[in-house]
């Protein structure tokens, strides 16, 4: 589990960058369902990414 909210970003920035190098072969073989659900999974991350409150409080703990 994260320690902080700095270390918990950090994973979910890893987790579009995977989705991004997924992206680029999903489009050379032009893989429609595929590109979807990317998009899908994309949209998910950045929603806990970038909702406030943020996940994790100043006690280090996810908020309920």
């Amino acid at each position: 589990m994260p320690i902080n909210e700095k270390e918990y970003n950090g994973i979910l920035f890893d987790q579009l960058s995977l989705l991004e190098e997924i992206q680029e072969v999903a489009e050379q073989e032009k893989a429609v369902i595929t590109l979807k659900l990317i998009d899908k999974k994309r949209k998910q991350v950045e929603r806990k990414l970038y909702q406030q409150p943020p996940l994790i409080n100043n006690s280090n703990n996810v908020v309920d």
